[in-house]
């Protein structure tokens, strides 16, 4: 896995596996590796998958059954959705309106861009 130094790693992992969810890859009820074995097999200290990890429990996207693993959650894919359409509308969306009012683009001009 390659990563991105402007964006933290484990942030990066986190995304990697709702990508992989929302392309199917991974299906709920699917056994993920343990945070040391991830770990181990991306070259990551394994604090940086359980901060990951974390995060994807945090939003629904992943469970952990004591003792046995991590899963994929049944909602998975529509706790990413979610997540990925507030981040989009907070953060994404307005910094998208204030570079096109700068450059002088028009509404009609971004739909018929589309």
């Amino acid at each position: 896995m390659e990563f991105d130094e402007n964006i933290p790693i484990y942030l990066q992992i986190a995304r990697s596996f709702c990508d992989r969810v929302l392309a199917g890859e991974l299906k709920a009820g699917d056994r993920i590796p343990s945070v040391r074995e991830y770990g181990a097999s991306i070259g990551v200290n394994p604090n940086t998958v359980a901060r990951s990890y974390e995060r994807l429990t945090n939003l629904g996207v992943i469970y952990q059954q004591r003792g046995i693993g991590f899963f994929i959650a049944e909602d998975a894919k529509k706790s990413i959705l979610k997540d990925a359409r507030e981040r989009f509308f907070n953060e994404e969306l307005p910094k998208f309106a204030e570079r096109a009012k700068l450059l002088g683009i028009s509404q009609k001009e971004i739909t018929e861009a589309l």
